[in-house]
């Protein structure tokens, strides 16, 4: 400890200094306050301002630092309450997932997200068909999110029915649309529902065919790519480690 007035005024100063230089940089890349990317507690949910000041790569990185949040059990300290109220008036997404019902992997838990911030369509097994495509594209085109994030996980249910080929109604049709990805996984091992690491194994290559068929089948948010104002990209979530290994 150093009890020279000098030296603590010189270390008053500059502590002064760095906190302006440090958000007047917020400021000029208008990120101050935005909900996706300051890890203390926010009062206010993302605004139009805030969320068109964000690049595809910063909305990606600001889901990444949440979930290390998630995993070291850091959350905000959010008032839900107060995001609702300032979100009933509009909304302003920077992000569209496509995640899987599963009840253990809500995306905006695990990757620390508030009212407001994204844009969730959830389905067994991540598949988009035309109804979510749609989705997506007045998430992308019209409301102004951009990224479209495809997320699996791990141990997944739908995978391992796709494995089994099992059948029940409407599942049927549901798993129909997974096969696909069964088929294409490169796999020397047992490939059956009963070896975990076969079914993440096909978890992810239909992840990945599911971003390329979001592409394909889908000539809005294809050109929003191409021309860089939105980031088509997939995600696998684990339900032991409670990480999410992004693509790319």
């Amino acid at each position: 400890m150093c009890d020279n007035p000098k030296h603590n005024r010189d270390r008053n100063c500059l502590a002064r200094r760095n906190f302006v230089k440090a958000t007047g940089a917020a400021a000029a890349l208008g990120l101050a306050g935005v909900s996706l990317l300051v890890p203390s507690a926010r009062a206010d949910a993302l605004s139009k301002a805030k969320r068109d000041a964000m690049t595809p790569e910063q909305i990606i990185e600001a889901m990444k630092e949440g979930n290390e949040r998630f995993r070291r059990g850091e959350r905000k300290n959010r008032n839900y309450l107060r995001e609702q109220k300032a979100s009933a008036k509009g909304q302003y997404p920077a992000a569209v997932l496509l995640s899987c019902i599963d009840s253990r992997a809500p995306a905006e838990v695990i990757m620390d997200l508030g009212i407001g911030d994204i844009f969730n369509c959830r389905v067994a097994g991540n598949v988009a068909n035309d109804d979510i495509l749609g989705s997506m594209e007045f998430a992308c085109k019209l409301a102004g999110a951009k990224v479209v994030l495809v997320m699996g996980h791990t141990a997944c249910g739908a995978i391992k029915g796709a494995i089994d080929n099992a059948e029940l109604g409407n599942l049927t049709g549901l798993l129909a649309k997974i096969k696909p990805a069964v088929q294409a996984t490169d796999y020397a091992g047992e490939r059956s529902a009963k070896n975990y690491a076969f079914v993440d194994a096909v978890a992810r290559r239909n992840v990945e065919m599911t971003v390329s068929n979001i592409r394909k089948n889908s000539s809005v948010l294809a050109q929003l790519e191409a021309s860089d104002a939105i980031k088509i990209t997939g995600a696998i979530y684990n339900l032991e480690t409670g990480a999410v290994e992004f693509f790319g």
